[in-house]
């Protein structure tokens, strides 16, 4: 009995070690990630992907790691990601290897996820994983290759694998993360649009959207900050001009090194500037922050060439719309 309680300690020693080996991992990448350092961000998710081959997280975050990548490489296309009006753009010139890149780890975190969920059908981190991929799926297909008809199926499916996880564990934020962008993206459908996608048992609410991921911007986990990029956006979007800023703002100081939030944080100040000006409100405060965001990016010595361009393209954008 003492050499079975011995061998179940260890393995249960092991498990735990690991868990706590892939969290490390996959927080150190992440950080890396959100201060724009791809190639240490990807050899913290390949070393998860090396000592826990079966597990698909590493997968996901290799998968992930590219998505956010694509974004940040386009200031533009990451400012209207998520506005209806994208639906009716035309496809943009997507880099193929990277595509391809991209789908072979998608593939790899479903496989990984589907073969745990044939052993236990209750495994509720394998339904995350494969509900997380089906989301970025989603995310790529719509954001990034234009595809909304494919990005509609996998990020139904993602919303139905993570209604499923939080069945069996309720308190599970970061599965609210897709639920809550989906409620959103349908809920700002024009009208025949959003009647064409109830018949297929789709409904959404911005309102319940918004609120959904502001409880995965508090309370989640790995999901927080995800969570937190989508609502600079959406409050942008919803003309929420000081929420934007201040979500911006919380962002920019976790992650110093990445200029984009700083941006984040001046686009929002603009538009409430004008806002207020409109409406003969004094705006004296945001515009001197306007000004020291602008002030310490273009200080800043350490960009390259590329990125001064847009700090400067972006100054001169605010001073056109503020005159």
């Amino acid at each position: 009995m003492k050499i079975v309680a011995s061998i179940a300690i260890a393995i249960l020693w092991t498990i735990t070690s690991l868990a706590q080996d892939l969290d490390t991992l996959r927080a150190e990448g992440y950080a890396a990630l959100y201060n724009l350092d791809y190639q240490t961000a990807r050899a913290r998710f390949q070393k998860m992907i090396e000592l826990a081959p079966d597990h698909p997280a590493g997968a996901q975050c290799m998968a992930s790691s590219l998505w956010v990548q694509q974004l940040n490489q386009s200031w533009e296309l990451k400012a209207t990601l998520y506005s209806t009006g994208a639906i009716t753009e035309t496809k943009s010139q997507v880099d193929r290897k990277q595509s391809d890149e991209f789908r072979k780890w998608i593939r790899r975190a479903k496989n990984l996820s589907q073969a745990r969920l044939r052993k236990d059908p209750r495994d509720v981190e394998a339904l995350y994983f494969l509900g997380a991929a089906e989301g970025l799926e989603a995310s790529w297909a719509g954001g990034v290759e234009r595809k909304f008809m494919a990005a509609f199926r996998s990020g139904k499916d993602s919303v139905e694998h993570h209604r499923e996880v939080l069945k069996l564990a309720p308190d599970f934020r970061d599965a609210e993360l897709t639920i809550g962008l989906m409620n959103y993206i349908i809920g700002s459908l024009p009208l025949p649009t959003k009647m064409l996608v109830a018949t297929m048992g789709v409904r959404g609410s911005r309102k319940r959207g918004l609120e959904t991921l502001q409880r995965v911007a508090t309370e989640g986990k790995w999901a927080r900050d995800v969570a937190r990029v989508l609502l600079v956006d959406l409050y942008k979007r919803e003309k929420r001009w000081d929420d934007a800023a201040q979500v911006a703002r919380e962002l920019a100081a976790k992650y110093p090194r990445n200029y984009l939030f700083k941006l984040q944080i001046a686009d929002a100040l603009t538009s409430q500037i004008v806002t207020l000006r409109k409406s003969k409100k004094p705006a004296a405060a945001e515009e001197k922050e306007l000004q020291e965001v602008f002030a310490s990016l273009l200080r800043d010595k350490t960009f390259d060439a590329n990125t001064r361009e847009l700090v400067n393209v972006r100054w001169n954008i605010a001073r056109q719309q503020l005159q």
